[in-house]
């Protein structure tokens, strides 16, 4: 009973640790997007995207409003984008995206993350250019050909489109994220997002197998655990059996 109970509290803590990264995280983003623009979600889409997908992964309201409040004050930190870019285990690629108040500590923490993780980190450039930078749209709907006019008409430049089951796949050049998301939800207004995004879509897949599939898996959990680090776009998959 004691192990159990120890196991149990573990897991636990270890359950609330991602919670409070994953508030953090959208905190952060929510007060940058405030501070850089509108505290009124209806009059900046950025806060407004930043917002629903926060909402949609459980972030308590307080948290959400927290951070606006601190918006409005202007004060509190100035945090500016970093990207890194690298090979992780196996010869994958991965991207990672950090917003920061200091740089040379995130550099720091990201090149001490590659230097655990058996990955390399590259300069500017070094992998992007195998990623499709996308706005990408999932939502369940059963007229592709109406979904694909709506956005044309509203001159989306629009890359691909799918439609598997009656659930739509939409992509786009990441700068159209906004022009597309103000178009389905002119012309769909029940839609419910599965996922709206901005994502580096790889154009190849490295699969891992063996040694290298711990150690990935190692490397992207020290990244996780960096308190900088908003988001992570890799091309590795793990192979099956």
């Amino acid at each position: 009973m004691g192990r159990k109970f120890e196991k149990n509290k573990a897991t636990m803590a270890k359950t609330q640790g991602a919670k409070s990264q994953l508030y953090a995280k959208y905190a952060k983003e929510i007060f940058v997007s405030a501070k850089n623009g509108s505290s009124d979600p209806d009059a900046n889409p950025s806060l407004r995207s930043v917002i629903d997908k926060a909402k949609k992964d459980q972030v308590p309201a307080h948290v959400i409003d927290k951070a606006i409040e601190k918006a409005k004050g202007g004060g509190g930190e100035n945090y500016e984008p970093m990207r890194y870019e690298g090979f992780g285990p196996g010869g994958c690629m991965v991207i990672i995206d950090c917003l920061t108040d200091n740089n040379n500590r995130t550099f720091g923490d990201i090149r001490i993350c590659f230097n655990k993780g058996h990955a390399k980190l590259g300069g500017q450039g070094t992998v992007a250019h195998m990623f499709d930078h996308n706005a990408m749209f999932v939502f369940e709907h059963s007229d592709e050909e109406a979904v694909l006019e709506a956005l044309m008409m509203a001159d989306v430049d629009v890359t691909d489109i799918e439609n598997d089951a009656g659930t739509i796949t939409v992509s786009a050049p990441h700068t159209e994220y906004f022009k597309a998301k103000s178009a389905l939800k002119e012309n769909f207004k029940e839609l419910e997002y599965q996922v709206e995004e901005v994502t580096f879509v790889p154009q190849t897949i490295v699969e891992l197998s063996g040694e290298d599939v711990e150690k990935f898996e190692q490397f992207m959990e020290l990244l996780h655990d960096c308190d900088d680090v908003q988001e992570i776009y890799h091309n590795a998959e793990i192979a099956e059996g």
